[in-house]
Order: C-alpha cells, then structure tokens, then sequence
C-alpha cells in the first residue's frame, strides 16, 4: 500500500481535534470560576492549534503558504501573550 500523505494528514487533524475536545472537557470539569475555565480552555486550544501550525510549517514549500502559516502562527502567538 502506497503512502497517503493526505490521508496522513487527516488523521493527523483528526487527532489533534479529539485531544482539543478532550482538553475541553477536562477545562469545563476543574474547579474555579467559569471564566477561569473558559481561559484556560482557550489557552489550551491556542496551544494546539500553534502546534499543529509548526507541523505544516515544517512541510510547507510553497513560499505563499509559508507567509500564510507564519503569520497564523504569529496572530496565535499574539493572543497567547494576551492571555497570559
């Protein structure tokens, strides 16, 4: 069987989608206020989201989609400092 590098990749996805929502729902079961919650759910999505970002970064070879990924990366890196 060939390697599928989009079928690769979609499986990739669909991990990091499940440990989100797991992350989640772990967020919404701790103990503190629902704001605290909300904010700490965020941050974690920030977190996988950014590390999901880096992956593709690492593969991109168009240099457009590169520009695109960095500047991604660069907004959720902004927002993780906003969080904090």
């Amino acid at each position: 069987m060939p390697w599928d590098g989009d079928d690769l990749a979609g499986k990739l996805e669909e991990n990091l989608e499940q440990q989100q929502a797991a992350v989640e729902a772990r967020a919404n079961k701790s103990t503190g206020s629902a704001e605290d919650r909300a904010r700490k759910a965020q941050l974690e999505s920030l977190r996988l989201s950014r590390s999901r970002i880096m992956g593709q970064l690492s593969r991109a070879t168009v240099p457009a989609h590169r520009t695109m990924l960095e500047r991604a990366l660069q907004a959720i890196d902004d927002q993780m400092s906003e969080q904090k």
